[in-house]
């Protein structure tokens, strides 16, 4: 088995950044939801209520990011180390954490290209939002990312999926994996191997990360990743194959137990016993 792809998404809901390789740090991989879009009550859009965030592609530079997208301005942001703090909820019903607001241009420009109030703020400190307790250890923390460091996702499973919805007759197969949004795909392990790592340990390249749970999916994965249509798939043949008692299911969040560089290409290593 080995890492086949490597993703980064620096605003949350927004568009994609692939990499050869990647930091992994406590709260994820380097760069990963750092930024979020809110609305006037601090609470993150994302793309289960604005699919038109995906129009919205981020660059990471030394000073920040730049945004772009199509027939619109590129801006330069500027990470505000400094500056008017904000409190920030990934969700409505979750505990708020301090946030920095971008400048307001920034705040014009989004506004304007979803149609809503719109602010841009940056998590200056990645270590004030904790992880849902029932699946991790005290002192694991989360960026802007809806509940986990990371997501793995496998391309055997995602083959399955696509068999599916081929028997089925939908002509939506094949689905690219980036409907997903994972931050990590592996090649070389059976379909559905992932569901065996729950509650081990697997390692990627040198680094070693918890496997807390399955992944269950929402709307977002029915919206393409390039042009924010929406469609009913792949939720309904995961609905028929894939429904656990806390939704339908893709993908393993993963905790990371240290630090270090992984590249595409690395080898991955399941728990002992597990499949592979």
């Amino acid at each position: 088995m080995r890492v086949a792809a490597l993703h980064t998404y620096p605003v949350k809901g927004c568009r994609r950044l692939d990499h050869d390789d990647a930091q992994v740090e406590p709260w994820g991989l380097a760069g990963d939801r750092r930024w979020a879009i809110v609305d006037p009550d601090g609470v993150a859009l994302t793309q289960r209520e604005v699919p038109a965030l995906v129009t919205i592609h981020p660059r990471i530079t030394t000073a920040g990011l730049t945004l772009h997208s199509a027939d619109r301005a590129t801006l330069d942001v500027t990470a505000p180390v400094e500056g008017q703090s904000v409190m920030v909820r990934v969700f409505r019903n979750q505990a708020p954490v301090p946030a920095r607001l971008a400048a307001p241009v920034l705040h014009d420009w989004l506004g304007d290209l979803l149609d809503r109030p719109a602010r841009l703020v940056w998590l200056a400190d990645p270590t004030v939002r904790a992880v849902n307790p029932d699946f991790s250890r005290p002192g694991d923390v989360v960026t802007f990312a809806d509940g986990y460091p990371l997501l793995l996702t496998t391309t055997a499973s995602l083959d399955a999926v696509n068999d599916w919805l081929v028997e089925s007759g939908d002509p939506a197969a094949p689905l690219p994996m980036h409907r997903f949004r994972p931050n990590v795909v592996v090649a070389g392990a059976p379909a559905w191997a992932e569901d065996a790592w729950i509650g081990h340990r697997i390692h990627l390249g040198d680094v070693t990360f918890r496997v807390a749970k399955p992944c269950a999916r929402c709307v977002v994965t029915t919206t393409d990743q390039d042009t924010g249509e929406r469609g009913r798939q792949p939720l309904r043949i995961l609905a028929q194959h894939r429904r656990g008692p806390k939704g339908v299911l893709f993908g393993v969040n993963l905790i990371p137990d240290g630090t270090g560089r992984i590249a595409v290409g690395d080898p991955v290593r399941p728990p002992s016993g597990a499949d592979s």
